[in-house]
């Protein structure tokens, strides 16, 4: 650990008439900017003798840049600030980037809306391209979006997104966030291109990187595969059918073999009947043959433990594909492929091989070719209602359909080639390697691990990265052709990593020349680009300087010093609902490429609700943006609403803890105020030394055991308990210590400001010192959440340049010598709450009397335990003081602190 830096020693105090929370952010966002405060000192962190645990790395969330941030945001990377700051104010080197994930779906469908365009990849380039519309525009229907080229979308997509990240860069500045903003990165651009072509390569090369033909989800809408962690489950209307399927040979007088589904449009795509084993209603037809309504494909009966007994017949139709269970049993079962609907949602417009020639071939090549699966489905119900087959009416129910999280329309399952990265959904072994790598993290709170494993342990399939859109990170990959022009999959062209990055639709690959580009004998590019969290699970190796191989230092960010020395980072932090995503992802690349961890420990925020207790988001369309909230209430208002909240919980928007977050910082500036306005104390000596009386002990008493709490809080990464522990306190401070302490800062003299000159009372010197000493620790316990009103405050009274935001974190130590001398910290911390609560009951009799405050008391009893007695007689010169009593006050024994009998001088009436 690096020595704690010394405070900036104080001058003398300027105070502004009237302190205000309104317009802070103005003044210190721009001198953060312009100091640079929250930089990170490359050259000092890794100097000779700095050690890796003087380091504090984060892997900062890169926001998706498109359209506006939202109060989700602000809650979680708030809370990541404040345990950054704490970190930084620990004496630490924070290594504290920002990045941007400016490429996939998210972007290009902004782009689409804003510009009023559509990508289409047959088109070619127009240099002299002005979009129908730059923003203001409603958002159009893909028919009405003018469709351009490829490398067209592409510059308007990279257009919007600088002009987005300038957004988000301003918010972040204005919101108070401690980023390093000289660390920032792109997700698209060339050095993040080059690490996620880097990383794929290595994994193609040690075949953890494949490629195969495979059924997929596809979402029609935007024309592109979905990954098993992008799906999300809803409610779909749909109808139960009750179809019959026929037995045939010497098992047809048996009558017909119904079952019930959803989807009779696949009756053609049938190829098999699934029945689970122990099922005595089917076991005579196990290893039997049926025939499918309608086409009169033969399909057999087969036995699966995946098969529902007690849903619908009990007995199911497997069509390729239909599902996920479809998927599971064509794989287990080695069932053939026929399928019928293609990426464009429809059916195929060819009859299939294996109806062609069948009693259905007339239907499909009439009624079913090229028809939506909405158009068939209506069209083979109406065939089987003809036919006999249908079994009553259908039904209507409520299903489970899987939605792309951004779509609108269910995913199909359709057959493509596709690439895929070993993630542990197909092998065992490396599963509970990951596994095990979850146990090597330290999740905040930890009940999250659980998460992370669950979603480990259910996966099952490896991870889809390819996605059929424009902008993205390509895949660095071309094909040979054959002498017919075909594409051969076997013979994959990868460049050198020195070249990289590359666009293989513009780039050539070794030993070929551009003439040969889609020729027969010569290649073909790779179209496809990676699925976003393919390139943001690097986010580690982006923004630490990962050399990208064969590269000199410096070139494309290229820092292998900075890597080693940050690399696995200290801090991962996120919102619970991409464990499954962001966090598992960058857990399987670290694994594959260093065999580590990429983090030690993993923050997981909670989500901000909505009134109905839904999660914001702006793909919801519940989302508020925080640019009003931030504008009405101030900052740190914001900031304390989020540190409010504890570690991993969902919250609320609340606007009434928004307001008790401004009060708490408007009470800062002004107990500031009033605790430097009493000059300079004399030189030669330091507060704690002048430090004598009780009272005064016992507040700093209780400051030093806040201080212990909220270390020991930040350090179990719960920020919310250090702010609890410290606002009360504060709050404490302020109702009790000031007023009962008010006088004797004054030395009496209340009128003229407070006594001066170097004959003032030890006492109020005292008072003084202890007032500047307690608000320079809470000015820094408070500085990781109430970031603009503590470092208004510290400007105040130390010199130009200095910021409470690099001091050393407060330390028990540094207020014992207050508490009675080097080592002695006896001094008694509930001397003020007890004093406290006798004021208060001074007060409560004025209340009752109706009087006002400052209404002299005559005599009044306290009674109490001979404990708090003999706390109230240690601070009876303040207590009296501070409830105007001008007689004498009787202590009494009593089982409890009361105070009773007091006469009043004076009885005017409020």
């Amino acid at each position: 650990m690096t020595a704690p830096r010394r405070l900036d020693p104080p001058r003398p105090a300027e105070l502004p008439d009237r302190p205000t929370v309104d317009g802070l952010e103005d003044t210190w966002v721009t001198v953060w900017k312009d100091s640079d405060v929250y930089a990170f000192d490359r050259e000092s962190a890794l100097a000779p003798g700095t050690t890796r645990d003087q380091i504090f790395s984060i892997d900062t969330p890169p926001p998706t840049a498109s359209g506006a941030l939202h109060l989700g945001h602000v809650f979680g990377y708030t809370q990541a600030d404040c345990l950054a700051r704490y970190q930084r104010m620990r004496g630490k080197h924070v290594f504290y980037p920002i990045g941007w994930d400016d490429n996939g779906l998210p972007t290009e469908r902004r782009v689409q809306n804003y510009y009023g365009v559509r990508g289409d990849a047959t088109l070619p380039y127009d240099p002299d391209f002005e979009p129908p519309q730059r923003g203001g525009g409603k958002s159009t229907k893909a028919a009405d979006q003018k469709p351009i080229g490829r490398a067209n979308f592409i510059e308007l997509c990279e257009e919007l997104t600088v002009l987005d990240e300038k957004t988000f860069e301003d918010t972040f500045r204005r919101l108070g966030l401690s980023l390093d903003w000289g660390v920032q990165y792109r997700t698209i651009e060339d050095r993040s291109r080059a690490v996620a072509q880097q990383a794929f390569l290595r994994n193609l090369a040690r075949g953890e990187a494949y490629q195969a033909e495979a059924p997929g989800l596809w979402d029609i809408t935007f024309q592109t595969a979905v990954a098993q962690a992008e799906l999300e489950a809803r409610d779909y209307p749909g109808a139960y059918h009750r179809v019959a399927f026929h037995r045939r040979g010497d098992d047809a007088s048996g009558g017909p073999v119904h079952i019930e589904t959803t989807r009779p449009e696949l009756i053609p795509a049938v190829v098999a009947l699934i029945a689970h084993p122990d099922d005595e209603r089917y076991a005579d037809l196990f290893g039997s043959t049926v025939t499918s309504p309608l086409f009169g494909v033969p399909v057999p009966v087969l036995a699966h433990p995946a098969a529902e007994v007690d849903k619908g017949a009990g007995i199911a139709m497997c069509c390729t594909f239909g599902d996920m269970t479809d998927v599971q049993w064509w794989r287990e079962l080695d069932l053939p492929t026929r399928s019928v609907v293609g990426r464009s949602g429809r059916l195929h417009a060819d009859t299939p091989e294996w109806l062609a020639g069948g009693p259905g071939a007339e239907l499909y090549a009439e009624k079913l070719a090229g028809k939506t699966t909405f158009s068939a489905r209506e069209a083979v119900v109406a065939a089987l209602r003809e036919s006999g087959d249908l079994d009553g009416e259908p039904a209507p129910t409520q299903r489970k359909a899987n939605f792309y999280e951004n779509g609108e329309k269910p995913l199909e399952i359709v057959t493509s080639r596709q690439w895929f990265i070993r993630n542990g959904g197909k092998d065992a072994q490396l599963r509970e390697e990951l596994v095990g790598r979850g146990e090597d993290i330290d999740f905040h709170p930890a009940f999250m691990r659980s998460r992370y494993r669950n979603w480990v342990e259910g996966l099952n399939g490896d991870w889809l990265i390819s996605r059929q859109r424009f902008f993205g990170v390509p895949f660095p990959v071309w094909y040979g052709l054959d002498e017919h022009g075909e594409p051969d999959h076997d013979r994959v062209l990868v460049p050198a990593e020195a070249q990289l990055p590359v666009d293989p639709v513009s780039d050539v690959p070794e030993g070929y020349t551009e003439d040969q580009r889609d020729v027969p004998g010569g290649f073909t590019a790779d179209t496809d680009i990676m699925d976003t969290w393919a390139t943001s699970s690097l986010s580690p190796h982006i923004a630490g300087g990962w050399p990208v191989a064969e590269r000199p230092t410096g070139e494309l960010g290229n820092d292998p010093e900075l890597f080693a020395a940050v690399f696995p980072m200290d801090m991962r932090p996120q919102g619970h609902d991409i464990i499954r995503t962001w966090l598992f992802a960058t857990v399987v690349r670290a694994h594959h490429e260093h065999g580590t961890v990429p983090w030690h420990h993993a923050y997981l925020n909670g989500w901000i609700l909505d009134p109905d207790r839904k999660k914001m988001s702006k793909s919801k369309g519940n989302a508020t943006t925080p640019q009003g909230m931030l504008e009405q209430h101030g900052t740190d208002a914001v900031r304390y609403w989020a540190a409010a909240a504890r570690p991993g919980v969902d919250t609320v928007d609340d606007p009434g803890q928004i307001k008790v977050g401004r009060r708490l910082a408007i009470k800062l500036l002004n107990a500031s105020k009033f605790a430097l306005s009493f000059g300079e104390l004399p030189e030669g000596g330091t507060e704690a030394e002048l430090v004598t009386e009780p009272l005064d002990r016992a507040m700093l008493a209780g400051l030093a055991a806040v201080v212990d709490r909220a270390t020991r809080s930040y350090e179990a990464w719960d920020y919310s308990a250090a702010l609890d522990a410290t606002e009360s306190f504060f709050w404490a401070f302020c109702d009790d210590y000031l007023e009962l302490v008010k006088e004797r800062a004054y030395g009496g003299d209340l009128a003229s400001g407070g006594a001066t000159g170097d004959d003032v009372d030890p006492s109020t010197l005292s008072a003084r010192a202890a007032l500047r000493l307690a608000l320079g620790v809470q000015l820094r316990l408070l500085a990781p959440v109430l970031s603009f009103a503590t470092e208004e405050v510290w400007s105040w009274w130390h010199h130009e340049g200095s910021s409470v935001h690099v001091q050393p974190w407060p330390t028990v130590e540094e207020l014992t010598p207050a508490l009675g001398g080097a080592g002695d910290t006896d001094a008694d911390a509930e001397l003020l709450g007890t004093v406290g609560q006798a004021l208060a009951g001074l007060r409560r009799a004025k209340s009752e009397a109706k009087v006002k405050m400052r209404t002299e008391i005559s005599t009044g009893t306290v009674a109490g335990t001979s404990l708090e007695l003999d706390r109230v007689r240690a601070a009876m010169r303040d207590l009296k003081a501070a409830g105007k009593v001008t007689g004498e006050l009787d202590l009494v024994e009593a089982d409890a602190l009361e105070v009773r009998d007091v006469v009043l001088v004076s009885e005017e009436p409020t």
